[in-house]
């Protein structure tokens, strides 16, 4: 078997976003024939085996201050933006949502948006490419979840709670490095009715950028395991944004599941965000999960379109490359397929249902 033929599924993406900022028209089309922009289309995906993911939706307020040039320094605590108003996050969310819908539908049967494990399995038997709608940060919910019920049937089947930024629901974990995930408090009482409401309606919790005490109340409240789509081990890269061992065995317990983030100043020791990482130091947190939450916890969550990842693998075609290192450090071939894709339809089947 080569690397070719193992198909990977992603917990994060965030080409939307890029979409939606790209100049000209057309970005539906940009996506299906492709733009050679940023790191994802349609055809690098099937170049490089990405069988589909989930399709972030994030609400951006303006970039940090000097973020790039802050997370360049031995040390930084990037300032956060401000938050943002609801109906602002309301329009932008639906703008992203129907950009997913019009990708569906103009693409002539290659890509799906999949709203059960069943939907999800298919895709990648017949290689139509899965695409999971998301949320990145829960600004566009309203407290009586009205817009959570509209975009739950538009096919939302994850949320994030919180960037990294606050929102009525709760406090997300800042860029800080070197950091603890132990930074300021957790939900808030709207935060934990939204748990509540996204376990009836079966939508994945995920993790990644609540604070350590945010994660500690989801995790004493949720009836689903616990997800991290896109976050690193904190033992191997001391960023605020990785998870502690305490975390991992949490989620071990729960039979939840971490996406390795390819973003680099979560990968690197020295947490610095530059594109010249090693694949090696991927294979350092993939160890580290691996032994903290079990081989069947542990997959992919690029951050492809939203952060900066090694140069080696570049864009989606580079996955390859990535799995040809795993073969290389020992994994076989069943980790490996684990890892790549069966992991993710497996938790996604035991959160949503079939």
């Amino acid at each position: 078997m080569t690397s070719q033929t193992v198909p990977v599924f992603d917990g994060h993406n965030d080409v939307l976003l890029r979409l939606m900022r790209r100049p000209g028209g057309e970005p539906e089309r940009a996506f299906l024939d492709g733009d050679a922009m940023g790191h994802l289309d349609q055809p690098r995906m099937r170049a490089g085996g990405l069988a589909g993911g989930l399709f972030a939706i994030f609400v951006p307020s303006g970039e940090s201050s000097g973020a790039d040039e802050l997370m360049a320094q031995a040390t930084y605590d990037v300032p956060l933006p401000p938050q943002v108003p609801l109906s602002s996050a309301q329009a932008v969310t639906l703008r992203m949502a129907a950009l997913l819908l019009r990708i569906e539908r103009l693409s002539g049967g290659t890509v799906r948006i999949c709203r059960s494990a069943a939907d999800l399995r298919d895709c990648i038997a017949n290689h139509v490419l899965a695409a999971l709608l998301h949320i990145e940060g829960a600004e566009a919910i309203d407290p009586d979840f009205h817009m959570l019920d509209v975009l739950h049937a538009a096919g939302l089947r994850s949320l994030g709670p919180v960037w990294s930024r606050s929102n009525i629901f709760g406090h997300g974990v800042p860029f800080r490095f070197p950091s603890s995930p132990d930074i300021g408090p957790g939900l808030t009482e709207a935060g934990r009715a939204l748990v509540r409401a996204c376990n009836r309606r079966r939508i994945m919790i995920d993790l990644s950028h609540l604070n350590e005490a945010g994660f500690w109340d989801v995790a004493g409240l949720t009836d689903a395991p616990l997800v991290a789509t896109h976050s690193n081990a904190h033992a191997v890269c001391p960023h605020s944004r990785n998870l502690t061992d305490r975390q991992l065995a949490a989620i071990r317990e729960s039979r939840g599941m971490v996406g390795l983030n390819f973003a680099t100043a979560f990968i690197r020791p020295d947490g610095q965000r530059n594109a010249d990482t090693h694949l090696e130091d991927m294979i350092r947190h993939l160890d580290h999960l691996i032994e903290h939450v079990g081989v069947e916890g542990v997959g992919f969550g690029s951050d492809f379109d939203g952060a900066t990842v090694p140069a080696v693998i570049g864009d989606a075609r580079g996955l390859p490359r990535l799995l040809e290192a795993m073969r290389r450090h020992g994994y076989d071939e069943a980790t490996i397929r684990k890892i790549a894709f069966e992991n993710w339809i497996d938790v996604l089947r035991r959160t949503w249902g079939e």
